[in-house]
């Protein structure tokens, strides 16, 4: 059984975006920026943005973090957003999700300008992404397809299920799969929660990809020998014995699960860190493309 370890693969792709980024400083250019906007206190969130600060500055990025308190109106964020669109010296920006309630998220993520929509949520990514233009790549099924990359795992002519139909990972990770490309061409099945006979769906897949937000959800009893299992999910989970009170879990019930499959995302420690990574190239990606 293949351990799929987000630290080798992300570690990979991380010294290749720092010789590029050197290699851009070196020439007289200025390094990639990328603007991230956290609103409010929440924990997960905190660890998320923190994270992508950390990983801009080991790379070579320049990162701006902008900080607004949980009560701020729709319109100052929105301002906030217009303010990073207009700025020539910011190449991506993100707002980290999920938003206080009394913002619509769907106007905020219409709102970043297309070309610096390194998240991949804008309605023009999402179009391009369906009729197979270049685009930016949501950054959880972008990094999920960097690491099927990295560890050379065969896709062509697999039967692909997807547990999970947001926008953010179950639809478009759909259409990579799917897609005409080195790690795409699978057949593939997104089941949600009107799906019925959801485990014999599931044990139908030479990969599983679950993204539901439901902690140890996937058992082994659903799942087919020999799949290539990815967790999407990533969950915290009180725990009085844990040390932060707390422990992360994701989709997949790791242990029993892992003894079944060829290959498996561990939680934390997977898919997360290739979040990160893909986030990274699309930040690169606009800021070359505004070059």
């Amino acid at each position: 059984m293949l351990v799929l370890d987000g630290k080798i693969a992300s570690h990979a792709i991380k010294e290749s975006l720092k010789t590029q980024v050197a290699s851009i400083v070196q020439s007289g250019k200025r390094a990639p920026h990328l603007a991230a906007i956290l609103v409010g206190n929440n924990g997960a969130s905190e660890t998320y943005v923190a994270s992508k600060v950390k990983n801009c500055a080991e790379i070579g990025f320049e990162s701006t973090l902008i900080r607004l308190e949980a009560n701020v109106t729709e319109a100052v964020l929105l301002a906030t957003i217009e303010e990073l669109n207009n700025n020539d010296l910011i190449d991506g920006i993100l707002v980290q999700l999920p938003l206080p309630k009394h913002i619509s998220e769907q106007k905020v993520i219409e709102a970043i300008n297309p070309h610096k929509d390194v998240d991949g949520f804008h309605p023009t990514s999402a179009g391009k992404l369906v009729q197979g233009l270049p685009t930016f790549i949501p950054a959880t099924p972008y990094g999920i397809v960097l690491m099927l990359e990295h560890f050379n795992i065969t896709t062509k002519g697999k039967h692909a299920v997807i547990i999970g139909r947001s926008n953010i990972v179950g639809r478009p990770m759909s259409i990579l799969l799917s897609s005409n490309s080195p790690f795409g061409n699978c057949t593939v099945t997104i089941c949600h929660s009107h799906t019925p006979n959801l485990k014999d769906i599931c044990l139908q897949g030479d990969i599983l990809v679950a993204a539901l937000g439901r902690p140890e959800f996937v058992t082994a009893d659903m799942v087919k020998d020999g799949a290539v299992v990815i967790d999407v999910g990533i969950t915290r989970v009180e725990d009085a014995s844990a040390k932060k009170g707390f422990r992360i879990k994701g989709d997949v019930a790791y242990n029993e699960v892992a003894l079944k499959a060829s290959a498996i995302t561990p939680v934390p420690g997977g898919v997360g860190l290739m979040t990160i990574a893909g986030l990274l190239k699309n930040t690169l990606q606009a800021y070359l493309s505004n070059e």
